[in-house]
């Protein structure tokens, strides 16, 4: 196994000349696929040469230990070896997770879409707060939330949100958002105090880059038509809103939060890129879940991957049967503490060979 990890290195430190070299940087896609593939080796080869330096030390530890005769130096060598010892377990440890199948999407930036389900008003509610649970938690990890569209619901709520959420790692993490959120509370409205039930659906996509998906003038629809919602200047008065339609898979982006046109059409084509680029992965592997529909499902309450009890201050995640304590935290941005379980328990999975995450 750990000469592979030599080959790792050995290709590593070869792409880091590639790099670096004027005919390389001057492709622009071979410039991208080298240092794509440079990123994704370097915390591998990082751990792998603090394992290999840690390795070295245990062996000239317990070696000093063994032939020693001064009992304070070979107490001291005793208590090194019985450190790095345990170093080099972790280590090991992280470097079986490290070569687990790598999910190609980790590194790029996410297309957010939040839509209120079943419910009614409550559920519109809801996916503003989770709308602001999200933005919040991408300020945290200094992430920049960048909304595409906005459908709001009243003052305290919202039907639809679309969102470019740009950060490193960001698909890493919020990939194990996507799904039905169930919320269960006492709406400030009911009278008699009865507890209900409502959902909001979340997609996360990955982005698509250019060279990943490719769009022909031929194959777009591009229909122009004046905005709808509250008034101004010019919102209502020019056509700037923007629909295109993807004609050879049918697959409809419209835009209209922009008063200029352009700035509509730009961010529909990366949102239709992120659609297009997920439904090209769920034709190469039909394994995966990428499917959008899939994500989201119809929003029926029984279709669901976490469960919000205010009552009892406790979210359960369903995938992974646990739960946590903390309502007002997690809304507030605190998020770590419900995707870290679930990122471990997938990682333990993959490790054992039974599944792994997409």
């Amino acid at each position: 196994m750990w000469h592979k990890f030599k080959e790792v290195e050995e290709r590593y430190e070869l792409l880091a000349q590639q790099l670096s070299k004027p005919e390389i940087i001057s492709d622009r896609a071979l410039f991208q696929q080298y240092s794509k593939e440079y990123k994704s080796l370097t915390e591998l080869v990082t751990t792998f040469r603090a394992f290999s330096k840690a390795q070295e030390e245990l062996v000239g530890s317990k070696e000093l230990a063994f032939s020693t005769s001064d009992p304070d130096m070979k107490s001291m060598a005793d208590e090194e070896t019985k450190v790095l010892a345990g170093v080099v377990a972790d280590l090991e440890k992280q470097l079986q997770f490290l070569v687990l199948p790598k999910d190609p999407n980790d590194y790029k930036n996410v297309v957010l879409e939040i839509r209120a389900g079943a419910g009614g008003d409550e559920a519109s509610i809801f996916a503003y707060e989770l709308f602001r649970m999200y933005s919040r938690y991408a300020e945290m990890r200094r992430w920049k939330v960048e909304i595409m569209s906005y459908s709001d619901a009243g003052p305290k709520g919202l039907k639809e949100v679309i969102a470019m959420v740009n950060g490193e790692g960001a698909f890493s993490r919020l990939k194990y958002e996507r799904g039905v959120h169930r919320v269960q509370r006492v709406p400030e409205t009911e009278a008699a105090g009865r507890i209900h039930t409502s959902t909001v659906t979340v997609a996360v996509l990955p982005e698509a880059e250019d060279v990943e998906v490719e769009l022909h003038d031929k194959d777009l629809r591009i229909d122009v038509y004046r905005s709808g919602g509250p008034g101004g200047q010019s919102v209502n008065t020019t056509d700037s809103a923007v629909r295109i339609t993807h004609i050879p898979t049918g697959v409809v982006v419209a835009m209209q939060d922009e008063k200029s046109q352009h700035k509509n059409r730009e961010k529909a084509l990366r949102v239709l890129k992120a659609r297009l680029y997920e439904l090209k992965l769920a034709e190469a592997e039909k394994e995966r879940r990428d499917d959008r529909r899939s994500q989201v499902g119809t929003g029926d309450r029984s279709e669901k991957i976490r469960t919000y009890n205010f009552p009892q201050s406790r979210i359960t995640d369903h995938r992974i049967k646990i739960s946590v304590s903390d309502v007002d935290g997690v809304l507030g941005g605190a998020l770590d503490q419900l995707i870290d379980p679930v990122v471990a328990y997938y990682q333990a999975e993959a490790l054992r060979g039974e599944t792994t995450i997409q």
